[in-house]
């Protein structure tokens, strides 16, 4: 090695060693504003956990794989703690309207002191095309939009990196890893399903026979059926809940109601629901149809509820996957004559043709066999989207964890003491963080 080359060498040795510095010292926002692909940059009240918070749009292409195809503008909130800290990468699954509230703190980054980036999901939010074409809205180019702004931000935030998500957004986390597993160094998917059809088929056999104990499954279908059985009596209330909050619907209201009560069981253990609070059969009209409106109300049906996030059925007729209803024990009472193929009959557009594709989620399996990427898997045990959850190999850096009796507002905070202990010094291990 020559002089010249020393001097080089040298130099390149203490630019690095000054690189942390410099950055620090041009700061996030300097830095945003030097690049091509953010266009606008807002800061908002920010956490007091953070310094600065900003929420940024990302021009994106439409589709990734073919750039004519034109651009759209996607929200990205950037909260900013220090230049050398880890990030937290949140990959929604829907509209980050939240993550512009200055209260909002991800566990993660409160547990790894963390910076805390955001991506709102395509079509989504502040994040949707225009015009509207479905035919983008697909895994491959969501991820690619997760990849593109990690590789823009990582000149920057140059720390170890963890992407997470909750329920869709724990299953675009997943996917991303898979389409892109160096991207980041550890991935925590909270209550994520890997379903495999479009009515996956495992979700009615859980809630039937295992979410809860046999008491439970118990009240909840003579709850069912007693609504059922008064029909008659809860058409009239349900038109009366429907007007006052402008509800209406592709379907009939006694329809509706059938759509309700198959919905109830499900939504009843996705979110923690006690089966001391369900009404007993000689109570009133008025508290039975209270109560279903309270566990699985009519605005997941109708048009003014679906429309935020049509999105996601589109995404799950066409990749993701979802849920089907078992109609058996109430087939005598039901006005529907099948609750088959309801995702597409009820929430995608009208004039909407899909065919489903399961390469997607079964490559995503496929990868989670194969890979040595640190991941963590958070699940509820009575969520029945437990019924989907990933089956992974006996491998150090794959670990799931399910909380005992939790739903879906699993969390790592949420578990016992012990392991949730037991979690945070993992992750810290993993990213190597005293």
């Amino acid at each position: 090695m020559n002089r010249r080359q020393i001097f080089r060498f040298v130099a390149g040795l203490w630019f690095l060693l000054l690189l942390p510095a410099f950055l620090s010292a041009q700061d996030i926002l300097q830095f945003m504003k030097k690049q091509p692909a953010i266009k606008q940059i807002t800061e908002i009240e920010s956490n007091p956990f953070f310094g600065k918070t900003y929420e940024v749009m990302f021009r994106q292409p439409l589709n990734h794989a073919d750039t004519t195809k034109g651009f759209f503008l996607q929200r990205v909130v950037v909260a900013d703690k220090a230049v050398d800290r880890p990030v937290v990468l949140i990959t929604e699954g829907y509209a980050a309207n939240y993550a512009t509230q200055a209260r909002y703190l991800n566990e993660l980054s409160s547990i790894l002191d963390a910076n805390q980036i955001c991506i709102e999901h395509r079509y989504f939010g502040k994040s949707v095309p225009a015009p509207l074409n479905w035919d983008y809205l697909t895994v491959a180019n969501a991820v690619a939009d997760h990849h593109d702004v990690i590789q823009l931000l990582k000149k920057y935030y140059q720390s170890k990196w963890v992407s997470t998500g909750i329920s869709k957004g724990g299953q675009t986390a997943m996917s991303h890893r898979s389409f892109y597993p160096g991207d980041v160094d550890v991935t925590v998917a909270y209550v994520g399903p890997l379903n495999f059809g479009v009515e996956d088929g495992r979700h009615e056999p859980f809630i039937a026979r295992k979410a809860g104990s046999k008491s439970d499954r118990e009240a909840i279908l003579a709850f069912q059926q007693e609504v059922l059985k008064r029909k008659a009596a809860m058409i009239p209330l349900l038109k009366s809940f429907a007007e006052k909050n402008k509800y209406t619907f592709r379907m009939s209201l006694p329809e509706v109601l059938d759509f309700c009560v198959l919905e109830y069981s499900f939504s009843f253990w996705q979110w923690g629901n006690k089966s001391a609070d369900i009404p007993g059969n000689n109570s009133s009209d008025k508290e039975l149809f209270d109560h279903l409106m309270k566990v699985a109300s009519s605005d997941y049906f109708a048009e003014e509820g679906i429309e935020p996030t049509r999105p996601f059925f589109v995404q799950a007729a066409r990749e993701l996957g979802y849920y089907g209803y078992d109609t058996r024990k109430f087939k005598k009472w039901l006005t529907i004559s099948t609750a088959k193929n309801y995702l597409s009959h009820v929430f995608l557009p009208e004039d909407m043709k899909i065919d489903f594709d399961p390469s997607t989620m079964r490559n995503l399996h496929r990868f989670l066999q194969q890979t040595d990427a640190r991941m963590l898997f958070i699940y509820g045990e009575n969520d029945p989207w437990s019924a989907t959850a990933v089956n992974i190999p006996n491998k150090s850096n794959l670990i799931k964890m399910v909380e005992k009796g939790g739903s879906h507002k699993a969390r790592i905070n949420t578990f016992p003491k012990e392991q949730k202990e037991y979690m945070i010094n993992l992750l810290k291990g993993w990213l190597e963080i005293k």
